[in-house]
């Protein structure tokens, strides 16, 4: 099954940027996942296992360096579009 997620990271940090870039080093460059970095959100699309044992592990990760907030929206009925 597809799944897209939009997830938004908010580290609880003075240095809140230092977080943000960690997380989208981790999630990048996974095969056969899409990631879409956004301003405020990013979307992350793919077969719904690879994807979320992505969040999973990276989200795991932060949280124990950081004080953390992620929020996320799940949908197997939004798929992204590529850009042309």
């Amino acid at each position: 099954m597809h799944i897209t997620v939009e997830i938004s990271y908010y580290p609880l940090t003075d240095n809140y940027d230092q977080p943000v870039l960690e997380f989208l080093k981790l999630i990048e460059n996974q095969k056969e996942i899409s990631i879409t970095p956004g301003t405020m959100s990013t979307l992350i699309s793919g077969d719904y296992d690879p994807v979320m044992d992505l969040l999973n592990s990276s989200m795991k990760e932060l949280m124990k360096k950081y004080p953390s907030v992620f929020t996320l929206k799940i949908a197997n009925a939004c798929e992204v579009k590529s850009k042309s």
